[in-house]
């Protein structure tokens, strides 16, 4: 149910041409609600002359998208007429594009006359925020646009811009610092690189707070963060690059420049600890001394690297506890689990992902510690492919149930039993704030299956359709007799985004 005003604003937009006539006649304080609306229903018209007439300093798709049409609640707040947000949903490339449009033409004509009043410098638009936008890497519908999409238009008006932009004469544009999240790989990399160099001396000027590369060779990687502004970025990805510990110490003294860095991912980086080379230990070192050096990070992710008993070395080097720390298929043994629940990062973790390691033999006890050392500010725990089988997550409840903030809890992946996730369920009642669990198929619908039985046959093997409809339904009803059918259990394992942890 929509309040008055957003039903009032949106029937003024049914009629764009006349909208844009009385813009200037209306409260700027109206302006916010108006693009909303205009962002929303695809009024392409007027959204871009919104853009080109915007009388504040600040135009953040952050602010303006987030709030709930019933309140003036964000996504930090529940509200509950509202389960989603703009920014949870795909944007439209008609709308995003006739934002572009907007700021182009603001670029062209900033002395132009709009209506009875001219376009004041003095609150002239001086900042475009278009960061946080959704990008699972999902197939979308072509009338959406995702990350990549957004990456291209911002990129392409920055070079065109420079190269054929000119405004009235005597007359400069005032400069827009447009805030984007960057996506790039080899084949994007050549374009990327001439937008960045092109907004340098442009009065569109490219700022990326997180930068996604993906399968780039290490040079262009290095010759990419060379461009980024030091003091905007806030997020490095480097994604599928397989560095090793000689391509990472090239590459990380031009990470560590950034001092604002709050979140790296790194993946692949590998050094044989069973076998160290000279070389090797040297570059892990290089790498450690360069870690120290950051002063904001809050998220570290090292996916598909071997750290097998290496972990107190490389979190005894940062400078502050982290909030997120991201450790699949690293290979972690006993003593690192140890070192991390003793460390001050363990009670200050909001996120943890542990997929992939061994969580089955000795290391759960030293698991459990560490869940009991995180309970009081977990919030998401990823646990896929942790060789679980319901005598380990039994064990571990009692434990696992203390972490009451817990919002998202993953299992796919683990050899669980219908009762072991009926216990789960039960016993996760007194976790009020849980939102979504990811399950696992459970064993009883499996045909033959060989015990233990292996990752690879739970996640490739056919289950019985049958068996698991009734699975199901029996959870649903439990969910029912509970009071929590506002839970999701669900088996998919890209279905849900996780929560940017620097927002929460």
């Amino acid at each position: 149910m929509h309040t008055l005003v957003f039903l009032s604003t949106r029937q003024v937009l049914q009629r764009q041409p006349a909208a844009c006539q009385a813009l200037p006649l209306l409260p700027r304080e109206l302006f916010p609600l108006l693009f909303k609306v205009a962002f929303m229903d695809k009024k392409t018209v007027v959204l871009q002359e919104l853009v080109h007439t915007w009388p504040f300093p600040l135009l953040s798709f952050q602010q303006l998208l987030q709030e709930c049409a019933h309140c003036s609640r964000t996504l930090l707040q529940e509200c509950a007429h509202c389960s989603r947000t703009l920014l949870q949903e795909r944007l439209s490339t008609e709308s995003m594009h006739a934002v572009i449009l907007g700021l182009t033409a603001r670029l062209h004509t900033p002395g132009k006359e709009t209506g009875t009043q001219p376009l004041c410098r003095k609150h002239a638009l001086r900042v475009l925020d278009m960061t946080g936008l959704l990008d699972d890497s999902v197939e979308q519908d072509p009338g959406t646009m995702s990350m990549w999409d957004c990456t291209a238009a911002v990129a392409r008006t920055c070079i065109a811009q420079q190269q054929g932009g000119t405004a009235e004469p005597g007359l400069s544009p005032v400069p827009v610092e447009v805030r984007v999240d960057l996506r790039v790989n080899r084949a994007s990399y050549t374009f990327l690189r001439e937008a960045l160099q092109s907004s340098v001396d442009s009065p569109l000027r490219l700022c990326c707070r997180d930068l996604r590369a993906e399968d780039l060779p290490m040079r262009n990687t290095v010759a990419l963060l060379q461009l980024l502004d030091a003091g905007c970025l806030r997020r490095i990805d480097l994604r599928f690059n397989n560095l090793g510990l000689r391509g990472l110490s090239v590459i990380i003294p031009h990470v560590a420049r950034f001092q604002h860095l709050a979140s790296l991912r790194l993946h692949y980086v590998h050094g044989d600890s069973r076998q160290p080379s000279v070389d090797g230990e040297d570059n892990f070192r290089y790498f450690l001394a360069q870690m120290g050096r950051f002063i904001c990070l809050r998220e570290l992710s090292m996916g598909s690297s071997l750290l097998s008993g290496r972990l107190d070395q490389l979190l005894s080097t940062l400078q502050s506890p982290l909030e997120s720390l991201e450790l699949a298929f690293c290979a972690l043994l006993p003593e690192d689990l140890r070192f991390l629940s003793q460390s001050p990062h363990a009670a200050h973790l909001k996120k943890l992902d542990l997929s992939g390691n061994d969580l089955s033999g000795n290391q759960l006890i030293p698991f459990q510690g560490l869940l009991q050392a995180a309970a009081a500010t977990l919030l998401h725990l990823e646990l896929t492919e942790c060789q679980l089988a319901d005598a380990q997550l039994l064990a571990t409840l009692p434990t696992l149930t203390r972490c009451a903030s817990l919002r998202y809890l993953g299992l796919y992946g683990n050899p669980l039993s219908m009762a072991g996730l009926k216990e789960l369920l039960r016993d996760s009642v007194v976790q009020a704030e849980l939102r979504t669990v990811v399950h696992p198929f459970p064993v009883d619908c499996y045909e033959g299956l060989p015990w233990p039985p292996p990752v690879s046959v739970l996640l490739e093997a056919s289950i019985n359709e049958e068996k698991f409809a009734r699975v199901e339904a029996e959870l649903h009803q439990l969910l029912l007799a509970s009071g929590r059918a506002h839970v999701l259990w669900t088996t998919d394992i890209y279905g849900r985004l996780a929560a940017d942890y620097f927002r929460l």
